[in-house]
């Protein structure tokens, strides 16, 4: 996986900014704290599920912690487009990204695999806590992923070895009373649920830079014009870079589902869906909480369009055409990408869209005078 850490954002010109860019980065501040309110609430209910899996391991303890997991994703996934600009979740002094969301993961660094049943740090003799885990994440290489998301999710669904659905890890890999299945069960345990309490701090870090009166927040706001830049910088380098290059062009060249970003789950699509979805809500100013309720104000649209209402109507066409597009996508996604299958049709014309979604993006650049971001 590729973070972008510190993009160079080098106003080239102010160009005008309409009267209600300010207004409108007030509102993306609301949707950020609110979209991380929901992640880090999901994330506690996952870690709960996570400890009563360890305590009483059964299908029913395993299941429930897979469907917290995969609920847990939904508000997360909307929050990667405030990514890409040296903000609080991957600046390069402590963003806490690579922790929360590293990809793709090798597996045999964390568990056994098939045909290694001693592979990983849970059959080693490193002690499994927090700092160790946090110490040994991306060790040695980008794929060396010890905490985060992809992280739990191999230790809830195991290796994927099937054509039609995701892995299938037995819930006895948690049993320690002499009936379980694999090696070190008790340290299995463990892994899953320091993994838990990570992925909770590292969000709640998150959080606590967006909420009112928090001092980042308050210099986003107090600079509309780089706050705008900031704001299309994530909106553009999410369409196409991250989510039409590394996320599906990568794993449509390769056709390998090792290369597709939730492999164990097979919930990749859902993946493609959220964030794009989440393009879309920094751009219409709205955002559709967890609970119902919807934060709303003052668009990047109305922003634009208060320039050029052609290239706004382009760009709101283009973001509906790419969430259509995701949501077309058939399951499993690894089918899709089988070489010569019907779904490369689908995932290409994904890949087409967003990418004229990010051109689309970059012209709204162009109309403020910024300086086009590099993801390189």
């Amino acid at each position: 996986m590729i973070r972008l850490l510190a993009l160079p954002l080098v106003l080239a010109g102010c160009g005008g900014l309409p009267g209600n860019t300010g207004d409108a980065v007030a509102n993306y501040a609301d949707i950020v704290e609110a979209t991380y309110a929901d992640t880090l609430a999901d994330a506690q209910a996952l870690d709960g599920t996570l400890e009563a899996l360890v305590a009483d391991p059964s299908d029913t303890t395993l299941a429930a912690a897979r469907t917290a997991w995969l609920d847990s994703r939904e508000p997360y996934l909307q929050t990667e487009v405030f990514r890409f600009y040296d903000g609080p979740i991957d600046n390069a002094e402590d963003g806490p990204e690579g922790l929360i969301n590293a990809w793709p993961l090798d597996e045999n660094y964390i568990d056994y695999v098939d045909g290694d049943p001693d592979a990983g740090i849970i059959n080693g003799s490193e002690t499994i806590d927090a700092a160790t885990l946090e110490g040994l994440n991306e060790q040695g290489g980008e794929k060396n992923i010890a905490t985060g998301y992809h992280a739990i999710e191999f230790l809830l669904w195991g290796q994927d070895q099937s054509t039609t659905g995701p892995g299938d890890r037995p819930y006895t890999d948690y049993v320690t009373d002499g009936q379980g299945t694999a090696a070190n069960q008790e340290r299995r345990g463990q892994y899953l649920t320091v993994a838990g309490d990570l992925l909770v701090g590292h969000i709640e870090q998150v959080h606590a830079q967006w909420t009112p009166d928090a001092a980042y927040r308050t210099d986003f706001e107090a600079d509309a014009e780089l706050g705008l830049e900031r704001i299309l910088t994530g909106m553009a380098i999410l369409s196409g870079f991250e989510t039409g290059g590394e996320r599906l062009q990568a794993a449509l060249d390769s056709g390998s589902q090792e290369d597709e970003h939730s492999c164990f789950s097979d919930n990749t699509h859902r993946d493609m869906i959220q964030d794009v979805r989440g393009v879309q809500n920094v751009w219409l100013g709205t955002y559709v909480r967890t609970d119902g309720s919807t934060v709303s104000g003052e668009s990047i649209q109305a922003v634009v369009a208060a320039k050029d209402a052609e290239l706004a109507d382009a760009i709101t066409a283009k973001i509906a055409e790419s969430l259509a597009l995701a949501e077309a996508l058939q399951t499993p996604f690894d089918q899709e990408i089988v070489p010569g299958a019907e779904g490369n049709a689908r995932v290409q014309a994904l890949i087409i869209s967003l990418r004229e979604q990010e051109d689309l993006l970059f012209e709204a650049f162009a109309l403020f005078e910024f300086t086009v971001p590099s993801p390189e």
